[in-house]
């Protein structure tokens, strides 16, 4: 059975505190997602919002290849005929195959809202769908607070889908507005359209203040809908609409339904990620199928499993989404977690080879001490290689130095770092001036090692993070460092650095990002 997928990232998702699309955002997205695979692309307002009238004239000129384009606008106000409304006159002007218009479905909302008679509503529902049909659009209705409306004056509400369906409409699409309807009441009142309206098909516009958008959806869908509108990564008002990605997820793999087209599931993970670095968010760790976190494993009882039936944990495959497997190392890892990590990095080690279960030792014996290595593989793999004897000594450090000075008169202190090393076999000394401690360490260092290792040139710090790992401790608390590099590859890693000293922390870190970022070129 098809079930058809309205986005409403570009229009909807856009109404999300921090996000701002710009049109030429919007048309990156647009464009993603019509390769994507989905049937129904909102654009946006055309007439109230001049970026979305610029993106409508811009798709106008090089149309979307597979979607049907979609413009979003409202019922003609009171008082006024279809002709003189400037707002489905904008409509009409946006050219596009697609019109999607919201009215009222709740008679609360009408008397207390728009404060206008109840048949003058349905009146303005009839008369802008009909309007738009003569026009040759197909037609969304979209009735706004519906299930709400339901439960109060359930004739009322009906009345105003019946009234859409006079003028023509092609979807119904009762909106949770409020987001507060829960699954059964859903299932319950979209079977009860789906009966009540047998030439129409029903859609169903989630959102997701009570946490039960994908759910409300599904149980939608379950109940005869054939159309769920929601937004990539859950964009929108509020706590946002409902997530199309768990729920194309669920539909295709869970509830077998026919939602996007072969292949394109396994591009879900790419899809969402690529939406949040347009919108400027970093992806959720904890995101359902795509997140990094979805499909890690920690527990050592569980990376045993795993390496004896990879789906031990996990409710389906990974790569079906575009996701993938992790093992993460942690005191609270087994051998197994060991093995499965250091097979994941490429090596070969027994679980219960004496090697594994030193270094299970070590890293339990490190994350006492505040270490953590799930946010910086690159120290695990250090540790690794030296345990397997693949670990060669770049530098030795002799010893550093760390000078902080300010004057009454200076903006700024002065920081110098000077470090001694002894590098193949030959004393060398340094010493770098930077903007804090940690960038007078790391210049000095890269000064030191160039001459010998010119490569490090093309090796970069990109981030550095501090956090206190014993709280109640005040000033002599331990710290936790994590450095992030990348090389001109692209390649990126992390490391870290643990002590009640913040410049040895600092340096731990430092030192192991460099010689990781050695050992990969």
């Amino acid at each position: 059975m098809k079930v058809f997928i309205y986005d409403t990232t570009l229009r909807d998702g856009s109404q999300m505190e921090g996000v701002s699309f710009s049109v030429e955002d919007k048309l990156r997205i647009a464009r993603r997602l019509d390769a994507f695979g989905i049937d129904y692309i909102e654009g946006g307002w055309p007439g109230a919002v001049p970026k979305d009238t610029e993106l409508f004239a811009r798709l106008k000129a090089e149309p979307l290849q597979n979607a049907k384009l979609a413009a979003f606008g409202m019922t003609r106000k009171p008082g006024e005929t279809v002709e003189e409304s400037q707002l489905l006159q904008s409509l009409l002007e946006a050219g596009t195959p697609v019109v999607t218009i919201v009215g009222k479905t709740h008679s609360r909302h009408v008397t207390e809202t728009l404060r206008i008679p109840l048949a003058e509503n349905l009146a303005m529902i009839r008369e802008s769908v009909a309007y738009l049909k003569a026009h040759n659009k197909e037609v969304i209705f979209d009735g706004e607070h519906f299930f709400d409306g339901f439960k109060d004056d359930e004739n009322y509400a009906r009345a105003c889908l019946t009234a859409a369906v006079e003028g023509g409409a092609d979807w119904l699409c009762p909106c949770d507005t409020n987001g507060g309807a829960l699954p059964h009441d859903v299932g319950a009142i979209i079977a009860a359209l789906v009966a009540a309206f047998p030439h129409t098909p029903i859609a169903m516009h989630p959102h997701n203040d009570g946490d039960c958008g994908t759910a409300n959806a599904l149980a939608a869908v379950r109940s005869g809908a054939t159309q769920v509108q929601g937004t990539v990564n859950g964009y929108g008002e509020r706590t946002g609409n409902a997530n199309l990605v768990p729920i194309i997820a669920n539909l295709r793999l869970k509830l077998g339904y026919d939602c996007v087209p072969g292949g394109a599931l396994e591009e879900l993970t790419v899809l969402s990620h690529f939406v949040d670095e347009v919108a400027n968010f970093s992806p959720n760790p904890k995101a359902a199928f795509v997140g990094r976190n979805a499909f890690t494993h920690k527990a050592g009882l569980h990376a045993d499993a795993i390496s004896k039936w990879p789906r031990a944990y996990d409710h389906i495959e990974p790569s079906s989404v575009g996701n993938k497997r992790r093992i993460l190392v942690s005191e609270q890892a087994g051998s197994a977690s060991i093995a499965q990590k250091a097979a994941e990095l490429g090596y070969v080690l027994d679980k219960k080879s004496p090697v594994a279960k030193q270094l299970l030792r070590t890293v339990t014996r490190l994350e006492h001490e505040g270490y953590s290595f799930e946010a910086a593989e690159a120290s695990f793999e250090l540790l690794l290689k030296k345990a397997t004897g693949g670990y060669p000594p770049f530098f030795e450090l002799v010893t550093f130095r760390v000078f902080i000075g300010k004057r009454a008169h200076d903006d700024l202190p002065v920081t110098e770092a000077t470090l001694r090393l002894r590098v193949n076999g030959e004393e060398v000394l340094a010493v770098a001036e930077g903007d804090g401690p940690v960038n007078a360490l790391d210049l000095a260092l890269r000064k030191a090692l160039e001459p010998a290792y010119p490569q490090l040139k093309d090796i970069a710090l990109t981030d550095y993070k501090v956090r206190i790992v014993t709280t109640g401790e005040g000033t002599a608390a331990k710290v936790r460092t994590i450095v992030e590099s990348t090389d001109h590859h692209g390649h990126m890693w992390a490391t870290v650095g643990v002590s009640t000293n913040l410049i040895e922390a600092s340096w731990q870190a430092i030192v192991d990002s460099i010689e990781y970022g050695l050992l990969k070129s």
